[in-house]
């Protein structure tokens, strides 16, 4: 497990451009793979539905928030993952969060979280993320203290951390 300050140490964030969409389209597929592979898709059929999901959540961060935070995640000039977050007058909002998977599971997610919590305790905001209903991610969100929001039975379901000073 990699410390805070390694993380500090090692870490990069930098907006994101058009020349990262196809490093975008590799995470995005990493995602999707184990649920494709319930599918009964064949290689060409997974890209084409990858590209078109891809493009379609690309199109709709893009047009629906603020691109100012949506940052790739850097170690050693290598992207690893991406972070959007959107700051909004009564909230900060995780849009997106996804890391390679050789990069999931060592604390990379948490200290990024973090960062974004230090932001919400800074400004006095709550930070909310959505997540799918039984993506594993959700145990991570209850671990840092966000609390399910949503009242209705949802596929994405709405969370939120609060600062103390709240």
């Amino acid at each position: 497990m990699t410390t805070t300050q390694s993380w500090r140490d090692h870490l990069h964030l930098r907006k994101y451009t058009t020349d990262d969409i196809a490093f975008m389209q590799t995470l995005y597929a990493s995602i999707r793979e184990p649920e494709l592979a319930m599918t009964n898709f064949n290689t060409q059929e997974r890209h084409e539905f990858i590209s078109q999901q891809f493009m379609a959540q690309y199109i709709h961060y893009t047009k629906h928030y603020c691109t100012d935070k949506f940052f790739i995640v850097e170690i050693a000039g290598q992207p690893v993952g991406r972070i959007f977050v959107d700051h909004w007058d009564n909230e900060i909002r995780i849009v997106d969060i996804a890391l390679m998977p050789e990069h999931r599971g060592q604390g990379l997610g948490t200290h990024l979280f973090q960062q974004v919590m230090d932001d919400g305790k800074r400004l006095s905001l709550p930070v909310s993320v959505h997540v799918e209903r039984n993506n594993p991610a959700r145990f991570l969100y209850e671990r840092l203290g966000f609390k399910l929001k949503t009242e209705r039975d949802d596929v994405y379901l709405l969370m939120e951390w609060r600062p103390n000073t709240l």
